[in-house]
């Protein structure tokens, strides 16, 4: 898929995208929605500081894409720590959880709504598809929610480093992974892009 990321004037960015692209990145981007969960109910308090010091979970999340999403803030860059300190920096990780988890969630939440709403604000073409025009914010939106689709993917496709990666380049047609695995490629592509539109 060709389409890439090219700077406007005055800031944000613009990218040719056909119906086909379109439907991947929104069909995607509600699939991220759908994992990360809904926010607290607006109703639930009247209090409007009762939000703001709301405590999220302190346990990480079971699924393994979610775990990715939101990782333990603190591990041992070294490898595998001793019980003791393994213990202390599941406490951490614990708390420091607890207190950011619902933010990290509604800004994540933010931004696939965002691509979504994009999507489907977008006026199409003769033949078919559209031209994304993005504002200097939702390029930012964007850049956080491909990002987010590229480590969820990433996640099921167990990419755990570069050497996975290259990997990916010589599966054959015939797996099943494939259309994962060019999603996956074609997303970094656009996330590329994106940066480079962003950059001073």
């Amino acid at each position: 898929m060709p389409g890439h990321f090219e700077p406007l004037p005055g800031g944000g960015a613009a990218v040719a995208l056909d119906d086909v692209e379109i439907s991947i990145i929104r069909s995607l981007a509600v699939q991220l929605l759908e994992l990360i969960g809904p926010g607290p109910a607006e109703d639930a308090s009247d209090d409007p500081l009762a939000e703001l010091f709301a405590e999220g979970p302190s346990e990480p999340p079971s699924d393994p894409v979610l775990k990715r999403l939101f990782p333990d803030a603190y591990s041992d860059p070294e490898g595998t720590p001793g019980p003791e300190a393994a213990e202390e920096q599941k406490a951490y990780s614990s708390e420091f959880r607890r207190y950011t988890e619902n933010d990290l969630r509604a800004g994540k939440r933010d931004s696939a709504l965002a691509v979504i709403r994009s999507l489907d604000a977008l006026s199409p073409v003769d033949d078919g598809g559209a031209v994304l025009k993005l504002s200097p914010e939702d390029s930012r939106q964007w850049l956080g929610a491909l990002n987010d689709l590229r480590l969820a993917i990433g996640s099921r496709l167990e990419i755990a480093d570069e050497e996975d990666t290259d990997l990916l380049y010589r599966l054959p047609d015939e797996d099943p992974r494939k259309p994962m695995v060019m999603a996956y490629l074609w997303l970094g592509g656009l996330q590329e892009t994106l940066v480079t539109t962003l950059l001073p």
